[in-house]
């Protein structure tokens, strides 16, 4: 019952984050110079195929009617609020024959497969190179470690993907630029986007295993004749591995906003490329949408490592 209460406390703080985040984000929409119109101007302008002002302010006046965007703002928020949590979001500016939803729906999958090999890596990576740099405490293999995790953690993803397209695709010849057709395009991308969580899941894991290693129920076991693999991978790994179940959360939220610009930098069909031509396009309801989509997905993940933690650690109450 602790649990059911815990989560149901936490849906109602989503909820209400929901609000507040979709009521900013329409509000700064809405204040922001420019418009879908305004770029479909200089557009028409710069193919030498604009229409007359009488034509565009039909277009306009049409084009209001249809979204309701000639409302007064906060009724425009209420009716987004309604049809947004149960996830009807309406066509988009710029695809005004295809739903938010099937736009959704068909760049998701690209996205998810992105986030999850570049978390898969970053944790198969990350997890033995905090152990070994643990485990080999003060010398250059644990200073080597941590140079490598610190550089991914300074180090912006768009600048590691302009570094590593520039030795590994322009000089070396050996991978291809952009792409996400054939698994050697899905590399770049990949790794420059599993770099940042990995060197976070490395530190942590040094800083967790060191931690444990100095505990006394260790030094019992070596008491006992314990050999150090015995030891370690028996009594130590097993609980120095929950404190990273805590960072996973925050390092998905990361994986799932760095896809934006990854991306878009090696040309990824993802939901990353279409939320940065809605803000190109000032597609006001893709935009919001993409908004409702990463935060919801952030705080929902945040939750689930929040139980799963509690989970694994009894001394965690439900509170």
């Amino acid at each position: 019952m602790a649990l059911l209460r815990y989560i149901a406390r936490r849906l109602v703080t989503i909820v209400i984050s929901m609000v507040i985040i979709i009521t900013i984000t329409y509000y700064l929409m809405y204040l922001a110079p420019g418009n879908f119109f305004d770029i479909q101007r200089f557009s028409s302008a710069a193919r030498s195929t604009s229409v007359t002002p009488e034509q565009m302010q039909v277009l306009i006046k049409g084009f209001e009617n249809k979204y309701g965007i000639n409302q007064p703002i906060w009724k425009q928020i209420l009716r987004y609020l309604k049809d947004a949590f149960v996830f009807k979001f309406g066509p988009s500016f710029s695809n005004p024959t295809m739903t938010i939803e099937e736009l959704i729906r068909m760049k998701f999958p690209v996205t998810l497969t992105l986030s999850l090999l570049s978390i898969g890596l970053a944790i198969v990576l990350g997890i033995p190179l905090g152990v070994i740099a643990a485990l080999k405490r003060n010398t250059w293999i644990d200073y080597s470690a941590m140079f490598v995790s610190m550089i991914g953690t300074i180090i912006p993803p768009y600048v590691i993907a302009v570094i590593l397209v520039i030795c590994l695709s322009v000089y070396l010849r050996l991978l291809p630029t952009s792409g996400w057709e054939s698994p050697k395009q899905m590399i770049l991308p990949v790794v420059t986007l599993a770099l940042g969580p990995m060197a976070g899941i490395a530190r942590y894991m040094r800083a967790s295993l060191l931690d444990i290693i100095n505990q006394e129920y260790i030094r019992t076991a070596y008491a006992k004749g314990g050999i150090d693999r015995a030891v370690i991978f028996g009594h130590a790994m097993r609980n120095s591995l929950i404190p990273i179940v805590t960072i996973l959360g925050p390092q998905i939220a990361f994986l799932l906003v760095g896809t934006v610009w990854i991306e878009n930098i090696f040309r990824v069909p993802g939901l990353g490329q279409l939320f940065v031509n809605a803000a190109a396009m000032r597609d006001y309801p893709l935009l919001v949408t993409s908004t409702f989509i990463l935060a919801l997905a952030v705080m929902v993940m945040n939750l689930i490592v929040d139980v799963v933690y509690a989970l694994l650690d009894p001394r965690i109450k439900f509170q």
